[in-house]
């Protein structure tokens, strides 16, 4: 078995010690759903009234960037387990068995792709009892989950990377709250682009959670006859999605894992 077949078997073992969890503290999972329930309720029928999206439903507006939100901060799970799992001692019984050196933030990613899906699950569900509706293909629909998944996944190694810096699990809550809820409320998650000016327009346009907004927007038909800004990044949304995306995979990936070994070898 090679290293990286070896990476990706141990990686898959680790995600399902992950999932175990559930079984034992569905507590987690419970709060892990109503989350993202909450918002599209908050928004669609508290602040939805308020709020005027050109040329749209608002709330078939929301619901892209409630998808977007979710995952993104569905990512800070990996964060959180691994300095959880630091403080209890796993980590040091991890390196008494031999497995690859990366399968621990291989599964840990893995598996917090797994509570993405039941999010996404719960809130597309949500989303049509509320009228929101996908409006394209079933193919472009799956191009927009995965999308949102895909991203998530490389947030979640950002996340890797801070959690194994920062052991402590109060520390990479407050430092993942201080990093991605500016990304996810400073976007047209919630509020049309339009509603911005000056730097501060520029900077939601070109903002990735903004650019996976647009396009889970493009690929699930909810765009309506809403106006499409100039800038590159907005048109062509799917596109610079995917070049963040595998930027963030390239740099932190592999300082995950240098940063694990660092850690696991002291």
């Amino acid at each position: 078995m090679n290293a990286a077949t070896q990476a990706l078997s141990d990686g898959w073992v680790v995600a399902q010690r992950n999932l175990i969890k559930i079984k034992r503290v569905p507590e987690v999972l419970v709060f892990v759903l109503i989350s993202p329930i909450m918002f599209v309720l908050l928004f669609a029928f508290v602040f939805g009234g308020a709020i005027n999206a050109p040329g749209v439903n608002y709330r078939e507006f929301l619901i892209a960037g409630i998808f977007a939100q979710t995952v993104v901060f569905g990512a800070t799970f990996t964060g959180a387990g691994l300095a959880e799992d630091m403080q209890k001692g796993i980590i040091d019984r991890f390196r008494s068995l031999p497995m690859s050196p990366s399968a621990v933030l291989i599964g840990r990613t893995t598996s917090d792709v797994v509570y993405n899906v039941a999010s996404l699950v719960i809130m597309t569900l949500t989303g049509l009892l509320i009228g929101w509706r996908i409006r394209e293909g079933i193919l472009d629909a799956i191009t927009g989950f995965a999308l949102l998944l895909v991203f998530a996944y490389a947030i979640s190694w950002v996340m890797a990377f801070v959690g194994l810096i920062v052991p402590s699990v109060e520390v990479i809550n407050n430092a993942s709250f201080i990093v991605i809820m500016p990304l996810t409320f400073v976007s047209n998650a919630f509020v049309p682009g339009d509603s911005f000016d000056g730097f501060l327009k520029v900077l939601v346009e070109w903002n990735p959670v903004t650019t996976l907004t647009q396009a889970s927007r493009e690929l699930f038909g909810n765009l309506g006859n809403a106006p499409v800004p100039d800038a590159w990044s907005m048109q062509h949304p799917v596109a610079y999605t995917l070049i963040w995306t595998v930027g963030i995979l390239a740099v932190f990936a592999p300082l995950s894992v240098r940063q694990y070994r660092r850690t696991t070898s002291r």
